[in-house]
């Protein structure tokens, strides 16, 4: 075999390898991603609050998101008010996108978008 045909083969293998890779990890993650993002397209703002603010919003009755239990490490995202919100004092407003921030906080708070009538 060729040099040439040699390198070529390694080089698609390791393409095959990724990909097989990567098709594996989404399969793993049954599709928490989608679901994940599909959450913060319904919120117009995401707020990150410590354990007991956000388990004073779950005794209040506001949805808890299931797709936080899915996530490891697990974080509890719960949906509230834009009023509600405003009156945690520990709310500390989070960019609304995949970041850092987002992913690393434990309790996040999101607050829906205001409808208009």
């Amino acid at each position: 075999m060729s040099p040439t045909l040699d390198r070529r083969l390694r080089e698609q293998r390791a393409r095959v390898l990724i990909r097989s890779l990567d098709y594996r990890q989404r399969h793993h993650a049954r599709g928490v991603w989608f679901r994940l993002r599909r959450v913060l397209a319904d919120a117009g703002a995401a707020c990150i609050i410590t354990e007991d603010d956000a388990r004073k919003l779950v005794a209040e009755g506001h949805r808890v998101e299931p797709v936080g239990q899915e996530l490891e490490p697990p974080k509890l995202i719960v949906f509230a008010s834009s009023e509600r919100i405003a009156q945690i004092t520990s709310a500390e407003p989070v960019p609304m996108r995949l970041s850092r921030e987002l992913l690393a906080a434990e309790h996040l708070v999101l607050a829906p978008f205001e409808t208009t009538s």
